[in-house]
């Protein structure tokens, strides 16, 4: 796993705003100060790097296998995108008990996919694409 960097931070502030904003306009989403959401801001981030890792894993696993062990690499890629939502809900229950509510699993679907279109935007944003030279 490599160092946390500047767009780590700013992955950060992005899901703070989201979630910010999540709680504004959903009533299912509460967070009870800035503090809690900028720490389950930071659960977020932790949670999505660990299964969008673990979803890079399978796919590189499918690609390289055939037959048996492909299938069951299938099954599980199909089982981790549903149970990472299940994941984000329980960590978030255990660890702030009570003071974070995301709602259920489609207000958590809707906030992760939210979250990584944020993060996609921001991300082309710092790192745009290099000007393409025409030809005199």
């Amino acid at each position: 796993m490599t160092r946390p960097g500047p767009l780590d931070v700013v992955d950060v502030f992005v899901y703070t705003v989201v979630l910010g904003l999540f709680v504004q306009f959903f009533p299912q989403v509460i967070s009870e100060s800035f503090a809690m959401t900028l720490l389950t801001a930071v659960l977020l981030k932790l949670v999505l790097e660990l299964v969008t890792w673990a979803k890079k894993s399978l796919i590189a696993r499918l690609r390289a296998r055939r037959g048996v062990r492909r299938g069951l690499n299938g099954v599980v890629l199909v089982l981790v995108l549903p149970g990472s939502k299940f994941v984000v809900l329980e960590l978030t229950a255990l660890i702030f008990r009570g003071e974070v509510q995301l709602g259920g699993f489609f207000l958590v679907t809707a906030l992760i996919i939210v979250l990584m279109l944020a993060r996609g935007g921001t991300r082309r944003l710092f790192h745009p694409r290099p000007a393409s030279v025409s030809p005199d």
